[in-house]
């Protein structure tokens, strides 16, 4: 039955939903295996989507589109403007920055590269950047999205993984700022040698106070949502809904940039995200429940040998499996099908599932600017009119520079547990 597995990437690459794949996959299995199992097929979906944690889901993606209309991306770029425009490479130090603070409230990498990017890319170009390193700076700090809490990546993979989805985002934050710090250092010498410099004036306090003032509304709410998990105030799914009542509050009475008529579009788009994303868990339910049944996950871990005993290169092989994988499989999808054939393998190899669920977060979103199809790629190129292939100057380097990030993330477990272990005491 291992043999299904290639054929669901066969499915994938010839443009099947992952979805659909997923469940013909499962469906055809169990017909192979014992026809007489297919009764189970819709009590087996429905008990997927029949959780509680995955209300979080459709509230964060509500709160990332009100945040998204109501103006909050202009507020976090002026104010990451103020702090770090003078330095050299000023503004590419900006759109890392500004992706940071978005990530912290959309959680989503595509939302972060085409928001920053419509806006941020044209200021580049108009203060003398190379439009190539504008467009791939954009793509590469977008990817800092999925990671930084709350993360609609990190919710599903602690769903599927029975893993506090409060521990993951604990452990997100490190790796996020590490991602973000690595970016701008990189930025800083390449800005540098390039004289790449919007203006000399150092911003005063009076201007850092204003500016933090407009901004500082949109920064709580991450504080809030992380505060309120870690306390034990309330649950992360608890937290969407404190998530979307903010996002209203700010978006519609203190910034009034979003009026009534404009919560229809909002809720219509989110209903069509989170009906996507919610049938994908179900046919994914579905998937590993038909792998356990067929003890696939033990297949796997008997033809790795020695490898599933040996830590260092178990991780080695994951990583690399899904970086490529990341190139062609959005995030969401590529957690439905690789938490179910990793974890067991992980586990076995005695790797921390919180750990793993980091790593897996941070491979798939640098596979989202990975050639040849990294999908955020696509997003900026479009935005700065160029060929993908134009990016790769720059491109390439910034990868480099994530990469390390993931091998330290990998290779040091202390960086991401270190902190859930301190919030557990």
């Amino acid at each position: 039955m291992i043999w299904l597995i290639g054929l669901l990437f066969i499915l994938i690459l010839l443009g099947v939903p992952i979805a659909f794949g997923l469940g013909f996959v499962s469906i055809f299995g169990i017909m192979l295996s014992d026809p007489g199992l297919l009764i189970n097929v819709p009590r087996r979906i429905f008990s997927g989507i029949n959780n509680f944690t995955l209300v979080a889901v459709p509230l964060f993606i509500l709160a990332g589109e009100i945040m998204t209309k109501g103006g909050i991306s202009k507020r976090l770029i002026d104010f990451s403007k103020t702090i770090v425009g003078p330095l050299p490479g000023g503004l590419a130090i900006v759109v890392i920055l500004a992706s940071m603070f978005f990530s912290a409230l959309t959680g989503t990498a595509i939302a972060a590269a085409a928001a920053i990017g419509g806006m941020m890319i044209p200021a580049m170009k108009k203060e003398g950047y190379d439009i190539r390193f504008s467009a791939s700076i954009v793509a590469t700090s977008s990817t800092i999205g999925p990671i930084i809490p709350p993360s609609i990546v990190l919710i599903l993979f602690g769903v599927m993984a029975s893993v506090s989805i409060g521990d993951l985002f604990i452990a997100g934050v490190i790796p996020g700022l590490l991602m973000g710090l690595s970016l701008m250092i990189y930025s800083f010498f390449v800005g540098k040698k390039m004289n790449y410099r919007s203006s000399d004036h150092i911003a005063t306090f009076k201007e850092i106070a204003v500016g933090a003032k407009d901004a500082l509304l949109a920064l709580i709410m991450p504080l809030i949502i992380i505060g309120g998990i870690v306390s034990g105030i309330f649950t992360a799914t608890e937290s969407g809904v404190i998530a979307v009542v903010y996002a209203i509050i700010i978006g519609m009475f203190v910034y009034k940039e979003i009026a009534f008529k404009d919560l229809w579009t909002i809720l219509l788009a989110t209903a069509k995200t989170s009906s996507a994303i919610i049938f994908l868990i179900g046919t994914a339910s579905l998937f590993i429940w038909f792998l356990s049944f067929n003890q696939i996950p033990n297949q796997l871990i008997d033809m790795m040998g020695g490898v599933a005993d040996n830590p260092f290169l178990l991780l080695l092989i994951i990583n690399i499996i899904l970086l490529i994988a990341g190139t062609f499989i959005d995030t969401i999808s590529a957690v439905s099908i690789f938490t179910p054939l990793f974890l067991p393998l992980v586990l076995a190899g005695g790797i921390d599932p919180i750990h793993f669920g980091i790593i897996l977060a941070v491979n798939l979103t640098i596979g989202m600017v990975t050639p040849p199809l990294g999908v955020c790629l696509f997003v900026t190129s479009s935005i700065a009119k160029i060929t993908v292939p134009k990016m790769f100057k720059y491109l390439i380097p910034q990868i480099a520079v994530l990469l390390l990030v993931l091998i330290l993330i990998t290779y040091v477990p202390e960086i991401v547990l270190f902190p859930v272990e301190l919030f557990a005491k």
